[in-house]
C-alpha cells in the first residue's frame, strides 16, 4: 500500500509564470509536459467521499489508481494511493463496467511534472482553473514551498474530483470537465 504526501495551491496566470521561473531558477529538473484524460467510477461499494477508483489516460498509456483519502483538517494531505499501468484502457474500462462501475467524473488536464530536491512538483491547468501540486514527505514538501516562494499562498483544499463536481458539465449520467 502506497501512501501519497502532498499539498496544492491555486494559481492565477501570473502566479504560474512566476512559479515556471523560480523553478528554472532553482535547478529544479523538467520531467515532462502532458495531457491527460481522467475517468472516476462510482459503483458497488466505493464511498465517493472517500475513495477514488481513477482510469487515467495518458501519452498513449494508462493508470489505474485506487486512493483512499485520510481525514485531516492539514493543507497537506495523506491519502493511500495504490496504482498500476493499464496495458488496455478500453478493455479494463469493459472489466470495470461488468463489474458495476460506471463512469462518474471526467476530467481533463494539461500537467507539467517537475522535480526539486527530492520532491515532485506538478502545475496543472484545467478547465476550472490552474494549480501546483508539491509531493514528497513533509519537510520536503515544506522546504520546496519556501524556496518556490510559495510559504504564504493560499492551499486549495478541495480535490479535482470536487472541483469538477462544482464546476462540470453533466453529460448524461456523468460530470465532465473538458477543455474546449
Amino acid at each position: 500500500m502506497g501512501i501519497e504526501i502532498e499539498k496544492k495551491y491555486r494559481l492565477t496566470r501570473d502566479e504560474r509564470e512566476q512559479l515556471i521561473g523560480r523553478l528554472r531558477e532553482s535547478g529544479a529538473t523538467h520531467e515532462s509536459e502532458e495531457f491527460e484524460e481522467n475517468t472516476l467510477y462510482a459503483g458497488n461499494n466505493l464511498d465517493a467521499g472517500k475513495q477514488v477508483l481513477r482510469l487515467r489516460r495518458v501519452g498513449g498509456r494508462a493508470i489505474l489508481t485506487y486512493k483512499e483519502r485520510g481525514t485531516s483538517e492539514s493543507a497537506i494531505r495523506r491519502h493511500r494511493e495504490d496504482e498500476t499501468v493499464v496495458e488496455d484502457a478500453e478493455a479494463l474500462a469493459a472489466i470495470l463496467d461488468a463489474l458495476g462501475y460506471k463512469p462518474a467524473l471526467v476530467y481533463e488536464k494539461l500537467r507539467a511534472t517537475w522535480k526539486l530536491k527530492g520532491a515532485e512538483i506538478v502545475v496543472d491547468e484545467l478547465p476550472f482553473g490552474l494549480f501546483v501540486e508539491i509531493e514528497g514527505e513533509e519537510n520536503i514538501i515544506i522546504e520546496a514551498e519556501q524556496s518556490l516562494g510559495l510559504a504564504k499562498a493560499e492551499a486549495e483544499m478541495a480535490t479535482y474530483p470536487e472541483l469538477t463536481g462544482r464546476h462540470g458539465q453533466k453529460q448524461g449520467d456523468v460530470i465532465e470537465a473538458r477543455f474546449k
